[in-house]
């Protein structure tokens, strides 16, 4: 009888951006056997990068969801201060550093010239045209996107975007990644918003135009979502875990590529100027300890 091995998660992988979203997926990678190298510029970014992995893996083992001990799997850790110190056998690298396309194809591009040919490299954006960003690489084959959802510990979906150029191959690793972190992919093809924030936008932009116009409170509205659709959170909860200040760049980049349907609410806007940003400010459409 055939029987089919279990993906194994790749041996060696870079992440660019030690910040909520780096540091979740450095800790997923490392906890499923990993060798990761978080790329942080300064010595106190760094430290805080590993301190994020760190906490992530103590609240990890608290749940019961490690295989081994923290201070085993955090070994596997280590940080780089630019990115010409990621490792240059890395099987993977992925890119998550702030929604800035141009920001994104810089550092993808001093990524690809890091690394070796048959490294994947990745980007970890929630709506940027993944065909835009290959644009700057040499070997655009070897690229996509690999979507993470926070928290990316706790969260089991993956969203494999898929551009014109990428090759079959790459595509087939992720997807074995994927599973090997113990999580399901969806794969879509490269279009604005891809599936999840498209979707998850439109949800979250009519929910906050409704407290806009005093339909409900933010609190009526999520229990609506969360009790009468068993949606895991309402679209407010959920904006403030987001952060208001990202899901005003993505509502703005999804304006200007799909029309009027996703404008930006001034109540956003207003927010977002405030600083009200949503649980990492202490504040957005709740109050945050």
């Amino acid at each position: 009888m055939t029987t089919t091995a279990s993906p194994s998660a790749p041996a060696v992988v870079g992440v660019i951006g030690g910040g909520r979203m780096g540091a979740g997926i450095a800790q997923s990678f490392a906890a499923a056997g990993s060798s990761v190298t978080v790329v942080e510029s300064g010595g106190e970014a760094a430290a805080a990068a590993l301190e994020r992995v760190a906490g992530g893996l103590r609240r990890a083992a608290e749940r019961g969801k490690l295989t081994g001990p923290v201070e085993e799997i955090l070994n596997r850790v280590s940080t780089a201060d630019s990115v010409a110190g990621l490792p240059a056998g890395a099987d993977l690298v992925v890119e998550a550093v702030p929604e800035d396309a141009a920001l994104k194809a810089g550092v993808l591009a001093a990524a690809e010239k890091a690394v070796g040919d048959a490294t994947v490299l990745a980007t970890n954006t929630s709506s940027l045209s993944v065909t835009e960003l290959a644009a700057a690489l040499s070997r655009p084959g070897r690229f996509l996107g690999m979507h993470f959802f926070n928290p990316v510990p706790a969260s089991a979906l993956v969203e494999i975007v898929v551009a014109p150029g990428t090759d079959t191959g790459a595509v087939e690793a992720a997807l074995g990644w994927t599973q090997a972190l113990g999580k399901k992919d969806v794969v879509v093809k490269d279009s604005p918003g891809f599936a999840s924030s498209r979707l998850g936008l439109a949800l979250g932009l009519e929910a906050i135009r409704m407290v806009e116009d005093g339909v409900a409170s933010a609190e009526a509205i999520d229990d609506a979502m969360s009790l009468g659709y068993r949606h895991p959170m309402g679209p407010l909860r959920l904006t403030d875990l987001v952060g208001l200040d990202v899901r005003l760049a993505i509502a703005e980049y999804l304006h200007a590529t799909l029309g009027e349907r996703f404008a930006p609410p001034q109540l956003l806007r207003d927010k977002v100027a405030r600083g009200e940003l949503g649980r990492k400010t202490g504040q957005g459409f709740y109050a945050w300890e």
